[in-house]
């Protein structure tokens, strides 16, 4: 019998887990439907480990243009902190072609002067990105940035959010596994350490809407390689998300075997990066059920 584990992004604080389990298994029969398919397993056999609280307690009821700007300034982050914070922002720019006149419309011809060193210069980054990028919300991205940051230094949330997921994977049972923005991040990082050794068997990795490849969090992952418990690893993007700035290729996450990569999707949620828009695309639900179909 194989199981189902979907494993969340960000932005699900406050919010009943086996609703959004409904709402993920209801995107995915979106997507079978569209393949004239059913549902291969029991709703018993999917899991959803859920860890919504953990990152919500540093901005815990400020809107999320306040909680960038917090964020963004850092008064409580440490040096490594602010150049992780600086290193993704200004990748994001370029990669969005945010141009300096963009930036001074944006956020002021002043600020361009200060440079990205000074927090006013990345918090009108995300200011142009919210002006001139369809679809895209600085502010998601800088709060996005900040739980990856999070989970990959900060010992306790990061054993906080891999106990749940640890709980849900069980030694010898063949599990695909199907991860979302910061899940992707969370889900390849405990798959590479601890799948071997806990006898974890994983068919087919699934990530969607993942900033792996964003050259900081690459880099504090590494060295990057494939998961020894797992068998084809697939991801899948929309070219328009920026959060998933690029594809997991060669040039951009190496990795051997490679990636297969699928940047065709056309997520149809807001800013492009919501679960609903890629879990019933045609093709990704495809690729989950004949992993769990396949003897």
């Amino acid at each position: 019998m194989k199981q189902l584990v979907f494993i969340h992004g960000r932005a699900q604080e406050h919010k009943d887990a086996a609703e959004l389990k409904m709402q993920w298994i209801a995107a995915f029969r979106e997507g079978l439907e569209k393949n004239g398919l059913s549902m291969p397993i029991s709703e018993d056999a999917i899991r959803f480990p859920y860890y919504g609280e953990t990152l919500h307690g540093l901005v815990s009821g400020l809107p999320p243009e306040k909680v960038a700007e917090v964020i963004v300034k850092g008064d409580n982050a440490d040096d490594e902190e602010r150049t992780f914070m600086r290193a993704v922002i200004q990748e994001v720019q370029q990669r969005a072609g945010i141009s300096d006149a963009m930036l001074a419309e944006a956020a002021g011809a002043d600020v361009i002067a200060k440079g990205p060193l000074n927090w006013e210069w990345l918090q009108g980054v995300l200011k142009a990105i919210d002006r001139f990028v369809p679809g895209a919300s600085g502010a998601s991205i800088a709060i996005a940035t900040n739980d990856v940051y999070q989970y990959l230094y900060n010992i306790g949330i990061r054993d906080e959010i891999e106990t749940g997921i640890r709980k849900a994977m069980l030694p010898d049972v063949p599990t695909v596994v199907v991860s979302h923005s910061l899940g992707t991040v969370v889900s390849y990082s405990l798959l590479r350490r601890e799948g071997k050794e806990l006898r974890w068997n994983v068919p087919l990795f699934v990530t969607v809407g993942s900033p792996l490849a964003i050259t900081a969090i690459r880099k504090s992952l590494a060295p990057n390689k494939h998961p020894a418990c797992v068998g084809k690893w697939f991801n899948a993007m929309d070219e328009r998300d920026v959060v998933a700035l690029y594809p997991l290729d060669k040039e951009n996450f190496p990795l051997n075997p490679a990636v297969e990569n699928k940047t065709d999707v056309r997520n149809h949620t807001e800013n492009r990066h919501g679960i609903a828009g890629y879990l019933n695309d045609k093709e990704v639900a495809r690729r989950i059920y004949d992993a769990l179909v396949q003897p």
